[in-house]
């Protein structure tokens, strides 16, 4: 479904901030896969997603999405195809705009905003209720004055309303508070079952990684250090990744954010 071959991103290169971001990186993710991606700071994470979402094109490597090559495409014309979602709940939106015109934007009816049926208010209406949040109620009101898991729950399901070849999620939760991050981990479960969606997320809650989807990455150094998936993942606890972690890197994790989580 989606394959990366042997990519590498060196940013700054030839400079005395040069740093190599990713290295001759290889994944083949499967149809249907959800995988939970971890790692320290500076690991590569959200490099490897901007990579993938064609923020910037790598220096070496192939990556193909749905048996397309992408690695000189675009990122707007990606979009198309990818669904992504950051870690801070105001981006991913139009603040200044209503919450029907943002589901109407990302549902490609937006055309300056003047083609929005009553059918589109109805589905959209629908997409919402089970959000418990009262956002279908509130459909007029502008997305700048909606708390940040209300925010990010919309923004879940602008990504999602056309259901994407592939969903990227880069600690969506990390800003919300522990309740509402719970709510919209349920959530990201729910959309991504239902839709049988293709799913990348990262996290820096080890606990998480091991019970969210069906596989377990950990990064380092720009490099996936291990990958884990089934029964062999099933078995895992905590302490377990750390042990894996080091026996891969050669030195313990000291990330205060991943331990303390």
């Amino acid at each position: 479904m989606l394959e990366l071959e042997r990519i590498s991103k060196t940013f700054n290169p030839g400079t005395v901030n040069e740093k190599r971001a990713l290295h001759e990186l290889t994944l083949h993710v499967k149809d249907g896969d959800f995988i939970s991606i971890i790692g320290a700071n500076g690991a590569g994470k959200s490099t490897l997603f901007n990579a993938i979402a064609g923020s910037f094109f790598t220096d070496s490597g192939r990556i193909t999405l749905g048996g397309a090559d992408i690695t000189l495409r675009p990122e707007h014309l990606r979009a198309k195809e990818i669904g992504r979602l950051f870690q801070d709940p105001m981006r991913g939106t139009a603040p200044g705009m209503t919450i029907e015109e943002n589901l109407a934007l990302a549902a490609g009816r937006g055309g300056w905003l003047s083609r929005i049926t009553k059918a589109d208010v109805a589905l959209f209406r629908e997409r919402l209720a089970p959000l418990g949040m009262g956002l279908e109620d509130r459909m007029q009101q502008p997305v700048g004055l909606l708390s940040g898991g209300q925010r990010q729950a919309l923004a879940l399901m602008m990504a999602t309303i056309n259901p994407p070849k592939l969903l990227l999620l880069d600690e969506h939760t990390a800003a919300l508070d522990p309740a509402t991050a719970e709510k919209v981990l349920a959530l990201t479960r729910q959309i991504v079952a239902e839709g049988r969606l293709t799913c990348l997320m990262v996290t820096h809650n080890m606990q998480s990684a091991l019970e969210l989807g069906n596989r377990t990455l950990m990064m380092d150094r720009g490099r996936i250090i291990f990958d884990v998936e089934g029964e062999a993942r099933s078995r895992l606890s905590v302490p377990d990744l750390l042990v894996l972690f080091r026996e891969a890197a050669g030195r313990n994790l000291d990330n205060d954010r991943m331990m303390l989580s």
